[in-house]
């Protein structure tokens, strides 16, 4: 049976149903007992993995609480276990874990190296595949229309490869969304919603890093079908999605009409359907996701940090009646938290998964950090993450932060508050879900909207900042925050002035450190450029058709690099001071190692 024969046959449509929702009721009831069973997965991890050479050398197989474990297993990174992970990728077995691992996950992010996450068969058993199934529990409960055949779903990180790249040893190094993790795994169900699509294996050549024309090539055929959801993940894929329309919109409806994909017979010609596109991009004057798939129903995405700021007219692109479901709190080196119900931003800690510890997010993370447990979270707080699992990685501290929503019977309630590196030129250590708090504040007082934004330190170093104001020019300036924002409508030159003192205002209240470096002067106040509408899709676009895979291209609030801020902003932008590395990095850590994405 062939994966799209796999979406339209009724046994296997029950089972998946049954398969998710089962999972999301066995985490559901694993919450009434969070805290046993984290000191389970703990069990099993140091049980498992005693006779490894790292379980021996950390004294596995006599440890037995929490406390312990802290005493034993510092803070670290990916750089501290690397070598480990490398001599296990050259096919060293029993270092990290008992378990071979079958395939190596890649980073997920667009900066730094390569990560080779091990990805081992119990891993996924205990640790990927509850939480996976449980991820997909409100789009399956909540829109049942994803299920209503093979084509019903775009799913925009779905990319597999028929040759991937291997380690030294052999193994698959690819990405989650590249994996058969159901033939790799012996889980045929895990399969996403979308993978059975007629778009989803491209039936014309195209060369394997030629990630634009993969795109395009699916949008052009998914445009032909009834898809009633999109699953992006990332949420810079799901804003890239209107904007690629727009500007491939004469090449698809040529390919409709004369019945070619990417330029290859594909299909009987359409001239009827071509013509209605065309008639439907002539009444409304331009065309959007709502206009080609008029059921839509929902996106599956994040919806926190950069994107929480645009997703509200995103959403509208694609329908009013248009649902968006939050993705898992999650990173390829393990899961946090995963959404029971149709709460916008948070999700539940994935108790039976990972061991979870925390640690103030306002402090840097240090091998030695005192860390909390979930039960010990106060909403309105934001915290480092730091994971432990039975895979091989050990007080892995993920580079993410989070914040505390809310609890429920007791149990914290997570969503993603931004990554964990801070901007620290004169004391003010901002850190990025700071500076979101405080963009949506001066967005909400202003009733400004913007569609992407970025900023960066910038301006001449011991310049007096009495008296600067926002348009100010950049070089005269002292040394100041410089936003760059790409507004949902324009903005009058009279509301720059309002908003960047509202900006100000919010960073002060949210950050000591700002508001002491603004006080005395070694920080003036900011500065604002607006660019064009589709400012950050098209330098997204570039990315893109540069070589860097679409789901590893995400929104970045902090843009230090000059060469990054120009290609952006066409704005000449001198070498400024660079952010402090990632505060997950304990010691060790030089700035061009950090950065775990």
């Amino acid at each position: 049976m062939n994966s799209a024969e796999s979406w339209t046959d009724p046994g296997r449509l029950r089972r998946y149903r049954e398969r998710v929702l089962g999972e999301r009721d066995r985490l559901r009831a694993a919450l009434a007992d969070a805290e046993g069973h984290q000191r389970q997965v703990l069990r099993d991890l140091l049980d498992f993995n005693a006779r490894t050479e790292y379980g021996r050398k950390h004294g596995f197989a006599s440890l037995r609480t929490l406390d312990e474990y802290r005493e034993a297993v510092p803070v670290q990174t990916y750089r501290d276990l690397e070598p480990w992970i490398e001599r296990t990728a050259a096919g060293e077995d029993n270092l990290l874990s008992a378990d071979r691992p079958a395939l190596y996950f890649t980073s997920s992010g667009s900066t730094g190296g390569r990560k080779k996450i091990p990805v081992t068969p119990r891993f996924m058993r205990t640790t990927f595949f509850p939480f996976y199934f449980a991820a997909w529990a409100p789009l399956i409960e909540h829109v049942p229309e994803v299920l209503s055949g093979p084509d019903a779903v775009l799913n925009l990180k779905h990319d597999p490869l028929t040759t991937p790249p291997t380690t030294a040893s052999g193994h698959p190094h690819v990405g989650a969304s590249q994996a058969d993790l159901g033939t790799r795994f012996g889980e045929p169900l895990s399969a996403e919603p979308g993978t059975g699509a007629r778009w989803a294996d491209l039936p014309v050549p195209v060369a394997a890093d030629a990630h634009l024309e993969k795109m395009y090539l699916r949008l052009r055929l998914a445009v032909e079908h009834d898809v009633r959801c999109v699953i992006g993940i990332n949420p810079a894929m799901v804003a890239a999605l209107p904007y690629q329309l727009r500007l491939w919109w004469p090449r698809i409806v040529r390919e409709i009409h004369d019945g070619t994909l990417g330029g290859v017979p594909h299909g009987r010609p359409d001239p009827a359907r071509a013509a209605e596109l065309e008639r439907l991009a002539g009444y409304f004057g331009t065309v959007r996701p709502a206009h080609v798939w008029p059921r839509m129903r929902a996106l599956f995405c994040w919806t926190t940090s950069v994107a929480s700021l645009y997703l509200p007219r995103l959403r509208e692109e694609f329908g009013a009646g248009v649902t968006v479901l939050p993705a898992p709190v999650a990173a390829s080196e393990g899961p946090v938290a995963v959404a029971l119900d149709r709460h916008g931003t948070a999700g539940s800690p994935v108790v039976t998964a990972c061991l979870h510890e925390f640690a103030d997010a306002d402090a840097d993370l240090t091998a030695a950090t005192g860390t909390l447990r979930p039960h010990e979270l106060e909403p309105g707080r934001d915290y480092h993450v730091v994971l432990s699992h039975v895979g091989g990685l050990y007080r892995y501290a993920v580079g993410d932060v989070v914040r505390v929503v809310d609890r429920v019977a007791g149990v914290p309630r997570l969503e993603y508050a931004g990554r964990s590196g801070v901007l620290d030129h004169a004391g003010e250590r901002l850190r990025e879900a700071q500076v979101i708090r405080a963009l949506r504040a001066a967005l909400d007082a202003t009733g400004l909207e913007l569609r992407g934004v970025a900023c960066r330190v910038t301006g001449t170093a011991g310049a007096p900042a009495g008296g600067a104001c926002a348009g100010t020019p950049r070089q005269d300036r002292p040394a100041h925050y410089r936003f760059a924002v790409s507004p949902h409508t324009p903005w009058a030159d009279e509301e720059v002035p309002r908003f960047t003192a509202r900006l100000d205002e919010a960073l002060r209240a949210e950050s000591p450190g700002y508001r002491a470096a603004r006080a005395t002067g070694r920080l003036g106040p900011p500065s604002l450029l607006r660019l064009p509408p589709d400012a950050f899709q098209a330098d997204w676009q570039r990315t893109v058709a540069r070589g860097v895979r679409p789901t590893q291209v995400k929104d970045r609030l902090f843009r230090q690099d000059p060469r990054q801020w120009s290609r952006l902003t066409g704005e000449e932008a001198a070498p400024g001071p660079s952010p402090a590395a990632e505060p997950t990095a304990p010691r060790r850590t030089t700035a061009a190692e950090r950065n775990p994405r």
